[in-house]
């Protein structure tokens, strides 16, 4: 998708998307941003300054934790993975934008 046709994210959407993505696994933060990317066919784009800023969110909430490793180019890396808060939040929030996407669809499929 050209970078004019690129989405934003919705704001409260990011920590959501992070949680399902470490759902798979631990991952650094490169790793999320490339699985999030690929997995919408480069509709979504995360910025890696707020990419960031919701890592250490979401590890001072206690939802993820974080720990040293190496990266797949042998470079020392974060590697970032859920905590049973963590799959306690990615539920509450799903069910929530689940909700949320579902009332929007209602307003924009009336004719």
């Amino acid at each position: 998708m050209p970078k004019s046709e690129e989405l934003e994210l919705l704001q409260g959407t990011l920590d959501l998307l992070v949680l399902k993505t470490l759902s798979w696994g631990a991952m650094h933060g490169y790793g999320v941003a490339r699985w999030i990317r690929e997995t919408t066919d480069n509709v979504l784009q995360v910025e890696d300054r707020a990419l960031y800023v919701s890592l250490h969110r979401m590890e001072e909430r206690g939802w993820i934790v974080s720990e040293w490793g190496l990266s797949e180019n042998n470079r020392k890396a974060k590697y970032y993975e859920l905590t049973p808060a963590g799959r306690r939040q990615l539920r509450s929030q799903s069910a929530r934008f689940a909700s949320y996407a579902e009332a929007v669809f209602k307003v924009l499929q009336t004719a």
